[in-house]
């Protein structure tokens, strides 16, 4: 990784592999997941700097609290850039899982991808899963929360995102799990928080709405407030 350290790394080919693949990882007692999707395009740097806060001041701390993983996409971009410098700052030793498409990355003694995204190198764990494209991933990200929670509390964080998050969210609600939507931090966030108050026509949204799993985490409340909401779902 980019800091010159290292981390535990497993490939999975097929998902029926995933639950011996997470064991031989590490993981073979159950603890409560939050996956984290989406992006941080085109936010201002107020909200950024807001959602920022919210990683270090409640995100990170909860988890680490709780006894409980993070899963996410891994890259050194947006919001797993976010949940990683965020378990840095605090110190904190909880989990942090990349799930990536194994066509992104850079591997030792492998051909280099055409487009090769850098790893996050505060995660502690990466999952690397078929494919070559941004968006295959998304059924994994599900999964493998399911397979490390082994049925313990897990819930979803949506910060902005696009089409790829729309298909992230569609394999949270799969898993049953519910995903807080992030009004204010744009995009796709936005438009399902819209939904959820009526105020919005956009078919797709209406439809994971309609699930029951979407509900809105109010970024611009108070910390206590927001640690509150997320701790009922995971503790």
């Amino acid at each position: 990784m980019s800091n010159g350290l290292t981390a535990p790394a497993i490939r999975v080919e097929s998902d029926k592999d995933l639950s011996n693949a997470m064991v031989e990882l590490g993981f073979d007692n159950p603890r409560p997941i939050l996956v984290i999707l989406g992006g941080a395009a085109k936010m201002s740097e107020t909200d950024l700097s807001r959602l920022r806060s919210l990683f270090v001041n409640v995100l990170a701390p909860l988890v680490a609290e709780l006894g409980a993983s993070v899963v996410d996409g891994g890259t050194d971009f947006g919001v797993m850039q976010m949940i990683g410098q965020a378990r840095a700052q605090i110190s904190a030793q909880f989990d942090l899982i990349g799930v990536t498409p194994v066509g992104k990355v850079a591997l030792p003694n492998q051909p280099i991808p055409e487009e090769v995204s850098a790893l996050e190198p505060n995660h502690s764990h990466f999952v690397l899963i078929p494919g070559s494209d941004w968006g295959d991933e998304s059924p994994w990200l599900a999964n493998v929360a399911t397979a490390i929670a082994k049925g313990a509390p897990s819930v979803a964080v949506l910060v902005n995102g696009g089409e790829i998050s729309r298909k992230d969210v569609s394999e949270s609600h799969k898993a049953n799990r519910t995903v807080l939507a992030v009004p204010g931090s744009g995009r796709l966030a936005d438009t399902l928080s819209a939904t959820l108050r009526g105020e919005n026509t956009d078919e797709g949204a209406k439809e994971l709405v309609a699930s029951g799993l979407v509900q809105i985490l109010d970024f611009k409340e108070s910390f206590d407030s927001l640690t509150h909401l997320i701790k009922s779902y995971l503790g």
